[in-house]
């Protein structure tokens, strides 16, 4: 937990962890979480993240996936957001079909709406991971690798786990979870002010979406109860440079890679 590593924090901070927002409130950012992300993507349009050029290098098991170089391979992204990884990807791998689905309605619309989106290449469609089932847009067990990128940390973690057995359905036995999303004392986490946290590791950010920061002991746990093996679980240690206020931030992410345990291993 983020107390138990917290030795070198502050008094000050150690109160401000201590602090919950109202179960009241906690209640409504749920039952709002959509309409928050979706104001999200009305405001900043598909300006806020850069695409993600990053992700075929970081994650070379993508190529490593395929069994020989031309097989084409069926991914699912889940919570594509407006495109980022996506459509770098389509661009890079021409042996590739992406199913891929957000919360937000709108996010959706802007996936559809760019010139590289291509209905015989890609399937977007809206999705509650949490609650909306994945095979009504998905073939069940017909994805080989599904991208889980900076999407778990803003599901509550009381439904992390419903996500990840929707995920698991369309997933081939064997088939591939590529993780990344932020890790457990990420700048971003040390940041939140007083009034800001829901629960350990959770917190919620001005605008009404939240997030959640991971360690590698409660991920591999989460996975490992959904019927998934661990291949790799690792912290990714970056340095932002912020050069309007000339700061250098630390970065925490989560980088990991889980397998779907066939029927012979889950028996």
């Amino acid at each position: 937990s983020f107390s138990s590593q917290s030795g070198g924090l502050s008094p000050r901070l150690l109160d401000l962890d201590r602090a919950l927002v109202s179960g009241f409130k906690q209640l409504k950012l749920e039952k709002d979480a959509q309409k928050n992300w979706d104001l999200f993507y009305k405001r900043n349009t598909t300006n806020f993240f850069k695409d993600r050029h990053w992700t075929t290098r970081e994650f070379e098991e993508l190529r490593a996936c395929r069994e020989f170089e031309s097989q084409k391979l069926v991914l699912l992204e889940a919570g594509c957001g407006v495109g980022n990884c996506l459509f770098p990807l389509l661009e890079d791998d021409l042996n590739i079909f992406v199913y891929a689905c957000d919360f937000s309605p709108r996010a959706v619309e802007f996936v559809k709406k760019n010139p590289v989106y291509r209905p015989e290449r890609c399937s977007a469609f809206q999705c509650d991971l949490t609650k909306d089932d994945l095979t009504e847009n998905v073939p069940e067990g017909a994805v080989d690798v599904v991208t889980l990128l900076f999407v778990l940390s803003a599901v509550h973690p009381d439904k992390m786990k419903l996500a990840l057995q929707n995920i698991s359905r369309v997933l081939k036995p064997g088939g591939v979870v590529l993780f990344r999303d932020y890790g457990l004392n990420d700048h971003a986490m040390l940041r939140f002010k007083a009034g800001s946290k829901l629960g350990e590791n959770f917190y919620v950010r001005q605008d009404g979406t939240r997030s959640f920061f991971f360690s590698k002991e409660f991920l591999a746990a989460l996975f490992e109860e959904t019927g998934f093996r661990c291949v790799t679980n690792d912290y990714v240690l970056r340095e932002t440079v912020n050069k309007k206020e000339g700061l250098c931030v630390p970065r925490v992410f989560l980088q990991s890679k889980f397998t779907k345990a066939s029927q012979s291993q889950s028996g």
